[in-house]
């Protein structure tokens, strides 16, 4: 069944996506662009936490510098020795963490450098770290220990809410916020080299905004390596991140939270404005009749309320009757004659005895002067009904038969299954 959109529907419709349209455009125009508040430190990242700043710083110094984004298993491949490899703040879960441990473990054993920050890089490590809450609101201002180069880098700023907790000779304290640890430095001997490993308690000094103080960016460059700019190369992690391009980067500082509301609202009006008027037609609905239980039910209700016992009786009296007539062949002046009359003649065409039956039809004739109670009228019209299949058993056995082997073959059915 088609529909005609008359000309009011179209030019109304015309005018939401007018206004809509318009609307898309000068929020997109006037809205101001979502900061960019990606607090990840990767070398993809512009923002004040990401570090794309310090990636291309180094690469216009002339060092050799990348994005690792292969297995950590593929370092065995790399010149140790002159490598230097930065995990800021990585991110790996627990099966990951015990494989990553071991392949870092061995490029330090060969004589890498490797600096990490955070609780993702201190179990890199091997180390143990606590939470110690931010200091007040704003950066910690660093207390320089010992005369490590580290240390000569002066006080840097970090945004202090882990120490590290590892006792043992080997861990040199570089630098402290008051009296924790957050920044670490130790040595790992192994067969083919000595490594170092540094940890820092996050990675401010190496991010785009930690890199305009010159105390962090003193600090990142000692941590690189002393022979920085002569043939050592460094790595940025960016394996454990994926950082990929995506729909949603491109869609980074548009209004979309605007653009769903107004689409929202449109089709709201579109819903509201053709779905009734548009929308499928149907009958109402119409209640069904009464079951035949119910229907029983309800005219048992009515008789007892009216206490028509009589019309109970009569109803059995005049179904046995056409029995009487129309199948045992009965005229009609025998059962004019009475009780009696009936059980004779049914003894002389059938056989048996029908004295119940004439003592039930006395009954029913009776019943118009005896106040019967609802228990004798049930009674009785259950015993007129009864002689009424014992009629229909008898004038009609093979159906009756039938009947009963039906019964037989139901028990046993459901007892086999």
């Amino acid at each position: 069944m088609s529909y005609r959109v008359s000309r009011r529907d179209k030019w109304m419709l015309g005018s939401i996506a007018g206004v809509t349209l318009v609307l898309v455009i000068v929020i997109a125009l006037l809205a101001p662009a979502s900061s960019d508040n990606d607090p990840r430190p990767t070398t993809m990242n512009a923002g004040d936490g990401g570090a794309k700043a310090a990636y291309l710083m180094l690469q216009a110094l002339g060092v050799p510098t990348e994005r690792w984004e292969r297995p950590m298993a593929e370092l065995s491949d790399a010149d140790a020795p002159h490598t230097t490899l930065i995990l800021a703040d990585p991110s790996f879960t627990d099966q990951q963490g015990k494989e990553l441990a071991s392949e870092l473990h061995r490029f330090l054993e060969h004589g890498g450098r490797v600096i990490t920050t955070g609780w993702g890089g201190a179990q890199l490590l091997d180390g143990k770290v606590e939470f110690v809450g931010q200091l007040a609101k704003g950066l910690c201002l660093t207390t320089p220990e010992g005369p490590g180069e580290l240390a000569a880098a002066g006080h840097a700023q970090f945004q202090a809410y882990l120490r590290w907790a590892k006792p043992g000779p080997q861990y040199r304290v570089e630098q402290r916020c008051g009296l924790d640890p957050v920044v670490v430095r130790f040595s790992v001997i192994g067969k083919s080299g000595v490594g170092e490993a540094i940890w820092w308690t996050e990675a401010t000094p190496l991010t785009n905004g930690g890199l305009k103080d010159d105390a962090n960016l003193r600090l990142f460059l000692a941590s690189l390596g002393p022979d920085l700019g002569h043939g050592r190369r460094v790595y940025f992690d960016e394996s454990l991140r994926t950082v990929r391009e995506s729909l949603w980067d491109y869609a980074r500082g548009l209004p979309l939270t605007w653009l769903v509301l107004q689409a929202m609202a449109v089709g709201a009006l579109l819903l509201f404005s053709f779905s009734r008027r548009r929308g499928p037609l149907r009958l109402p609905v119409t209640l069904p009749r009464s079951s035949p239980v119910e229907f029983a039910e309800s005219m048992g209700d009515l008789y007892e309320k009216a206490g028509a016992r009589i019309a109970a009786i009569g109803a059995a009296r005049r179904r046995l009757d056409r029995v009487l007539t129309r199948e045992a062949g009965l005229p009609q002046a025998v059962l004019a004659e009475g009780p009696t009359a009936i059980a004779a003649s049914l003894s002389n065409r059938l056989g048996g005895e029908w004295t119940l039956l004439r003592d039930l039809l006395e009954q029913a004739a009776e019943a118009d002067e005896k106040k019967l109670t609802p228990r004798s009228t049930l009674h009785l019209v259950r015993g007129i009904h009864e002689q009424e299949m014992r009629l229909h058993a008898i004038l009609h056995p093979t159906t009756e038969m039938a009947a009963q082997q039906r019964k037989s073959v139901a028990p046993a059915a459901n007892s086999s299954g």
